[in-house]
């Protein structure tokens, strides 16, 4: 009987190491699952994101045919940029504008003229723009003479104007578009916007022309006056010439036309004229 006995019932050594083979099945199963599970400081949003969402890609802008396309890397003032082609960088004035006076030592800063680089600002730093031509390649200065088109439709120097931040100036042979700026200009006149609005309609009262500034004139260092206050014959816009300028010495003045000599940048900029960009 004590012998049958010991074939039937399990003894005490067994139970244990059935035990612990099941232990050590149940905490290899864990480690595995904890092997597949994702970091956990890393959100699981972000995760899930970053493996299945594909990078979103802006196309390009489509531009006018002709242009050449520009990133622009500084904003000078509301008409003029720097901008990168192809590693080098060049000035860029926009053609058929003026915007008010900001960055010119010579000269106070014109109504308006802080909002209108914000504007031109806004417009297009850190962009890519598109760079179009017209008959001239560069100004007096060096400065690439181009209109500036945001796309296809969007022409920077005709937003600028719309919207009042600069004024509508001719510079033949430049001339492309000057129909198209000028009605914009009447459209924001019409509509008092920006610069034709109140905050820019008053306006100190002109020093008379030819009186000097502390006992000398501007550019001739004695009481006579050599600023040239040209009126346009294509525009009717008043324009003044410093000598050295590129029109000054063809420049002719009429004074029974209401043409003027001034002594002063500022006495000119006072009576309505701004200078000449050449």
């Amino acid at each position: 009987m004590r012998k049958g006995g010991l074939r039937t019932a399990p003894t005490t050594a067994v139970l244990l190491i059935a035990a612990a083979i099941l232990a050590l099945v149940a905490l290899v199963a864990l480690a595995a699952c904890e092997d597949e599970a994702p970091p956990q400081d890393t959100p699981v949003a972000t995760r899930t994101a970053a493996t299945t969402a594909p990078t979103a890609s802006r196309p390009p802008p489509s531009f006018p045919d002709g242009t050449t396309p520009a990133t622009v890397v500084r904003v000078v003032d509301g008409d003029t940029i720097e901008v990168e082609i192809e590693g080098d960088t060049y000035k860029v004035r926009y053609i058929g504008i003026d915007t008010p006076e900001t960055v010119d030592p010579r000269r106070p800063v014109g109504c308006f003229g802080e909002e209108a680089s914000a504007a031109n600002k806004a417009l297009v730093e850190g962009l890519i723009v598109g760079l179009e031509g017209d008959v001239s390649d560069t100004d007096a200065f060096g400065r690439l003479l181009r209109y500036v088109w945001l796309d296809s439709q969007e022409m920077v120097n005709a937003l600028l104007v719309r919207d009042g931040y600069a004024q509508a100036s001719a510079y033949p042979p430049d001339v492309r578009y000057q129909e198209f700026f000028d009605g914009l200009e009447a459209e924001a006149r019409s509509a008092e916007r920006g610069l034709w609005g109140a905050v820019c309609l008053e306006t100190p009262s002109p020093t008379l022309a030819g009186s000097p500034a502390e006992g000398a004139c501007e550019y001739s260092g004695t009481s006579d006056a050599v600023i040239k206050g040209n009126i346009s014959t294509n525009s009717g816009e008043k324009i003044y010439h410093v000598p050295g300028g590129g029109f000054y010495d063809q420049t002719v003045i009429d004074e029974a036309a209401g043409e003027r000599w001034f002594c002063t940048d500022s006495d000119a900029i006072a009576a309505g004229w701004r200078i000449s960009l050449r």
